[in-house]
């Protein structure tokens, strides 16, 4: 229980105290409507009024925290402000993208019982504006009806039906708008989808401000009326509901005075929308500076790199930039991984070709030409950033196991980029003393544009005498067993026949457990950080793994998962 609270122990405090937010908010505005200003509204529609409101409320709060996790410059600000705090509490800010989902699967969901209610509240509203017979809800349903005297009854006239009402009213337009909103945001967000479509998740996810205007505008038709507090007070339901053809004909019992609910939603929204604006607005104004694309090169395995310089950029190990080439899209951006290091006077990034916007820039920089591309002929480039990710905590450890998948090892080459320049130039204030470095690929071509960089380190850990500091294995994990056997016959070899680098490549997969239980038993009672920068599968591998191999005791050695999130 002990490891499992050390890695999971504060994301899943956030999360209970969010559910309990939702639960609390849920049951306080069901009992709400459960008052006595509400009761003819009840003698209408039934207890549907509460199931309607209540997750209205939770709408509300939830919507107030969906955009905050998507504000990569206030996240990135906190990052940076929470440097002096506990690792936990940083993690927390790695964990955006998920809590942002999962604030977008309750907002469907309180959605859903919403709308359903809704759905319940205007068939009763139908019924009672076709009584005949004189019954309470008829003579709520004609309150109002031509003497300009305040309403209840929502649908006016008993020549309509509830499926014109939604479609002609503020109320009825914008919640339609904002449910068709946010069904094409939430369909269009699924992994498939994302990963094989990622334009179309990129545009219906600008849906979100049609969500938001209507959600916004949504109460402005007050829909929902009761009682005024004046009137509870002259015409008591519990007295004067039994006579009700009576209203105004008796002292105490005057005709009801009703109104609407005033909107709320504004008040929930309004900071969190604020903030956003200024950050798009911001996000505008760095993408308008100018950027030099300063070198291309094309890497084996349909990987290009691009050198860029941008004036007042600074940046840390690990962190990301989004990108975008007008000449392929003026629209779209797409994250990548800066694989520079801080002390370079440049700035880069490696872009795996396997879709169509990097394939259009991939042409677009001549990457299919052999000759030399003049400067001025290649596109312009617009970046936003630098963002923060889990990758700048790695030096905050002193013992490091760094986990690459294929072009996930993007984030290490500047951590160990950075490295080198720091050994380089004599750093004492490095605090890791031990980097285990993994990389798992399924080529062996992949591995080409990376084995310079661990050639370089090698080399300078063996002049500095700190052979040790660094230890990695690469993976080719898709060798067949005509590689295998090449493999085992060049392995005497001094150098790996593949990457050129002392240590040799190993083939298959890693096995975790002995990783885990190898790297515990040299460092005892350390505090050591576990990057990965890969699929789902094998995030979920490595957190068991940081679980099972923590100590309950404190003074024990630590295994603290980390897992870039874009």
């Amino acid at each position: 229980m002990g490891n499992w609270v050390v890695n999971e122990g504060l994301s899943i405090l956030v999360i209970l105290v969010w559910l309990g937010i939702n639960i609390f908010l849920f049951v306080y505005y069901y009992i709400v409507y459960l008052d006595e200003r509400f009761y003819y509204t009840r003698v209408l529609v039934g207890d549907a009024l509460s199931w309607a409101r209540a997750p209205a409320a939770c709408l509300n709060f939830n919507c107030m925290l969906i955009l905050l996790p998507v504000c990569r410059n206030l996240l990135s600000f906190l990052r940076g402000s929470c440097q002096c705090c506990s690792r936990n509490i940083t993690r927390q800010l790695d964990r955006n993208i998920t809590f942002h989902k999962l604030v977008a699967y309750m907002i469907a969901f309180h959605t859903a019982i919403h709308i359903i209610a809704h759905l319940f509240n205007f068939e009763r509203f139908m019924d009672a504006q076709l009584e005949q017979n004189e019954t309470i809800a008829y003579v709520l349903s004609q309150i109002g009806n031509g003497d300009n005297r305040p309403y209840l009854n929502p649908i006016r006239t008993n020549e309509t039906n509830p499926t014109f009402v939604a479609f002609t009213t503020i109320a009825g337009l914008s919640g339609v708008a904002s449910t068709l909103a946010l069904i094409l945001i939430i369909t269009s967000s699924m992994e498939v989808i994302r990963r094989s479509y990622f334009e179309v998740f990129w545009f219906t996810h600008h849906l979100f401000v049609i969500f938001f205007i209507g959600l916004v505008i949504h109460g402005v038709g007050e829909i929902v009326r009761g009682q005024t507090a004046s009137s509870v007070l002259t015409n008591k339901p519990s007295n004067c509901a039994a006579q009700y053809k009576d209203w105004g004909k008796v002292p105490d019992c005057p005709i009801p005075q009703f109104t609407g609910n005033p909107p709320m939603t504004w008040k929930w929204v309004i900071g969190p929308m604020v903030l956003y604006v200024f950050e798009r607005l911001v996000r505008f104004w760095r993408s308008k500076q100018k950027v030099v694309i300063t070198k291309v090169v094309t890497h084996p395995s349909k990987t290009l790199e691009l050198q860029m310089k941008k004036k007042g950029f600074k940046m840390e190990v690990g962190q990301y930039v989004n990108l975008q080439c007008p000449s392929v899209s003026q629209l779209e951006w797409h994250p990548f991984t800066l694989t520079s290091a801080p002390e370079e006077d440049h700035f880069s990034v490696h872009i795996r070709i396997v879709g169509d916007w990097t394939q259009q820039l991939f042409e677009a920089c001549g990457g299919e030409k052999k000759e030399f591309q003049e400067a001025w002929k290649l596109p312009k480039m617009a970046v936003d950033g630098p963002f923060g990710t889990a990758s700048e905590d790695v030096f905050r450890y002193e013992v490091v196991m760094l986990v690459g998948a294929g072009i996930g090892v993007t984030p290490f080459a500047s951590v160990l980029k950075s490295v080198w320049y720091r050994y380089f130039n004599n750093d004492t204030g490095l605090i890791p003393k031990k980097i285990y470095f993994y990389w798992l690929c399924r080529e062996t071509n992949a591995f080409e544009w990376f084995a310079d960089l661990l050639q370089s380190l090698e080399t300078q850990m063996l002049e500095k005498g700190n052979a040790d500091f660094l230890s990695y294995r690469i993976y080719l994990t898709g060798w067949d067993e005509a590689q295998a056997a090449h493999f085992t016959v060049h392995h005497e070899e001094e150098n790996d026949p593949i990457t050129g680098l002392k240590q040799k490549t190993l083939y298959g997969r890693p096995n975790w457990e002995n990783e885990f239980k190898t790297i515990a038993g040299n460092h005892p009672g350390a505090r050591i950080g576990v990057f990965l920068c890969g699929p789902e599968v094998l995030a979920k591998s490595l957190s068991k793994q940081s679980i099972n191999h923590s100590d309950a005791d404190p003074r024990g050695v630590h295994f603290i998962f980390n897992k870039e999130n874009f």
